[in-house]
């Protein structure tokens, strides 16, 4: 009997643990918060409980976002990024899930990074795009997507983008985490005060191409 018990305490850990793993589900209809989102959007700034404005205050417009008809600003790496998520798109809290849309000019890419809250789906809305991810035992999934494909990357997993086509291409993603989270693997390894012994051991790199990276990916760094 005693085996027993502890058999089912384990399958009901697993299975509140499991739970625990993803957004919680919503309680109510939907929330919208009656006070706006701080400029803060890491997990504490995104799953803060806030009061829900009554329904009476509640109009279609919550549930709306507008922000993603023209390609936002681009960056050195010649990607435009624009999220749709609690922050800017109240109607989304509560519920789970987030947007975004990338436009990546010819030759640009969006760098290996992984989202450690979300499993993502990407729709190739024009262009085609050298799109992948990397699993567990370094093996590489990845393929040209043309126009209208579609591709899965699952929780937690390192994936990538580049436009091999000869036009800009844009693309769609849709996360099941309003707070998805990212980190760019350039960005966490060489712009985050990592030793740099264990940096020059880790690559083989000299100090000096070590300095070179932090120069380019650590924004306190002049460049």
């Amino acid at each position: 009997m005693f085996s027993k018990l502890n058999i089912l305490f384990a399958i009901f850990s697993l299975h509140f643990a499991t739970v625990l793993a993803s957004d919680p589900d919503p309680v109510q209809d939907f929330c919208i918060p009656k006070s706006k989102f701080g400029s803060d959007r890491t997990a504490h700034g995104l799953l803060t409980i806030l009061p829900c404005k009554n329904s009476s205050e509640v109009t279609t417009d919550d549930f709306v976002f507008s922000g993603m008809k023209v390609a936002g600003n681009f960056s050195d790496a010649e990607l435009a990024v624009i999220s749709a998520n609690p922050t800017n798109f109240p109607g989304l809290n509560t519920l789970g899930m987030s947007f975004a849309r990338a436009d990546i000019e010819v030759g640009g890419i969006n760098p290996p990074h992984f989202h450690p809250r979300a499993t993502e789906i990407v729709h190739v809305m024009k262009g085609r795009v050298y799109s992948g991810f990397v699993d567990s035992t370094n093996r590489v999934f990845a393929r040209i997507l043309e126009q209208g494909e579609v591709m899965v990357f699952p929780r937690g997993l390192v994936h990538f983008l580049m436009n091999v086509g000869d036009k800009p291409a844009t693309l769609f993603g849709s996360f099941n985490s309003q707070n998805p989270g990212m980190q760019k693997i350039p960005s966490a390894v060489f712009g985050s005060g990592i030793n740099e012994e264990l940096l020059q051991k880790a690559f083989g790199l000299t100090p000096k191409q070590i300095e070179t990276m932090r120069r380019r990916f650590d924004p306190n760094r002049a460049k």
